[in-house]
């Protein structure tokens, strides 16, 4: 009889030496693709092993007798994964276990015998097995033994790359053909379409489930961040998505960073003499894809924030209330924040939400300024009318999702009015201080003066000019 631990370790004594041999430094493209389809081969049969040996046997005693509570524990400490992998594998044993007779001792089908075959053969992994399962176990009762061993047979047949063709009249043969196999996405998108059809009742306790499951949790703050978690119904989902979409579209210039950070490299990570790696006029990107979204949703957050639907706090627009030790203070505390922030995070606030400054001395509250106001709904739209986007040349994010800037600012007797306010995107409104990007009003219309690298002759332009209707003939 083989022994298997002796099969696996002449496994891994042949990987030790590929390893070892540094022979992978020197492939060509098309061999690493060949040495990556062998290793998913190999990926899945370990895989295979795991989950059979974790099948066969029993969940009491195989932990017990190494000194574990449970399965999971067993799996983590001989493994090395973490709890979620090692969970991954003790319910890919459930899916393919195969009980005892208690009278004949013989052994039973798998609850999913086709695709237990099917992992044994290597055509599928943990994450195809659960994904092929999944949808249909979660249906529990409502579908019989008999359904769904239609359905294991089924997605076996996709698992290895088995489809039927279309012609019904063909013969059994020429009705199958072969496509490459199925990933687990493919897999899952197949049983779920199965899970509608044996459980057309199963939408309703599903959304039910769903509804209770529902959540948003947000942390305390911690490095100056907020931790975020959660559970969004698909259609809230689907809705942040899109949202997240439009705001990352390549055709874009990608959603406006957070205040301060710009996408030029530090001096350290490139050499500004190197023509190639430097970055002069600051127009890469370095964000990470979740960078990006979170600089997407706070953007997001900040058009609904201005929304005619969003509801008032106390009959007034909503306030925020800033707390400085003096005039000149850098730092602010902001009521429900659990740290301070920058005060220029909410002198650019205050352009967007009424905001409020309360000065204290020692404790004692020394001068309070009245609520500086955002521009009005009215004068909203008359400036989105005149500018149509973002005032920074090449910025075409829409003038109704920017925010109104007070070109002299309301701290130092600057109107809110139409002569004194343009629309500047998320990222160019709290970039302006450092961005070398300068406007000012003349005659009721904005200038604009760029950096050297826009405008070498520094000169005040009119970004755009709204024109005159024509009527042609």
């Amino acid at each position: 009889m083989t022994n298997p631990a002796a099969v696996l370790d002449r496994v891994v004594t042949d990987l030790d030496q590929l390893l070892g041999a540094d022979a992978l430094m020197s492939l060509t493209d098309a061999e690493r693709r060949v040495v990556l389809s062998a290793a998913g081969d190999a990926l899945r049969r370990v895989e295979a092993t795991i989950i059979e040996t974790v099948a066969t046997g029993d969940p009491v005693d195989l932990p017990h007798g190494a000194g574990c509570r449970n399965v999971n524990e067993l799996l983590q400490r001989t493994l090395r994964v973490d709890s979620r992998g090692a969970a991954r594998f003790v319910k890919a044993g459930k899916v393919v276990r195969r009980d005892v007779d208690l009278t004949s001792g013989e052994s039973l089908l798998a609850r999913w015998p086709a695709l237990r075959r099917v992992m044994l053969d290597g055509a599928v992994g943990t994450d195809g097995l659960l994904a092929a399962t999944g949808p249909i176990e979660s249906a529990g009762d409502r579908i019989g033994a008999t359904d769904r061993w239609k359905a294991d047979d089924v997605l076996a047949g996709v698992a290895r790359g088995h489809v039927v063709a279309d012609d019904a009249d063909a013969d059994a043969d020429a009705r199958f053909a072969t496509a490459p196999p199925a990933t687990p996405d493919d897999l899952k998108m197949v049983a779920h379409a199965i899970a509608a059809q044996l459980d057309p009742d199963g939408a309703e306790p599903a959304e039910q489930r769903a509804m209770n499951r529902r959540f948003l949790s947000i942390g305390r703050m911690h490095d100056g961040v907020y931790p975020v978690r959660g559970n969004l119904l698909p259609e809230t989902y689907a809705q942040l998505q899109l949202l997240l979409d439009a705001q990352l579209n390549p055709k874009t210039d990608g959603p406006p960073p957070p205040e301060g950070v710009t996408f030029r490299p530090s001096e350290d990570e490139t050499s500004t003499d190197d023509e190639f790696n430097s970055d002069p006029r600051s127009v890469l990107d370095a964000r990470t894809r979740g960078q990006k979204q979170h600089d997407a949703l706070a953007a997001a957050l900040g058009i609904a924030a201005r929304h005619a639907d969003m509801p008032s706090l106390g009959g007034a627009a909503p306030t925020l209330v800033v707390h400085l030790e003096s005039a000149d203070s850098s730092w602010a505390s902001v009521p429900g924040v659990d740290g301070p922030v920058s005060a220029a995070v909410a002198r650019h606030t205050g352009c967007t939400g009424a905001i409020q400054r309360v000065f204290t001395e020692q404790g004692r509250i020394v001068g309070i300024t009245v609520t500086d106001r955002i521009f009005n709904v009215h004068q909203r739209r008359a400036i989105t009318l005149r500018d149509k986007e973002c005032l920074i040349p090449g910025c075409h994010v829409p003038a109704s999702w920017c925010e109104i800037h007070h070109v002299t600012e309301h701290s130092r007797g600057g109107p809110t009015s139409t002569d004194n306010g343009v629309p500047l995107c998320w990222w160019h409104h709290r970039s302006l201080e450092f961005s070398g990007w300068e406007i000012r009003m003349h005659d009721g219309l904005p200038e604009i003066r760029g950096p050297a690298w826009w405008d070498p002759l520094h000169h005040w332009r009119t970004p755009r000019l709204s024109l005159p209707d024509f009527a042609f003939t």
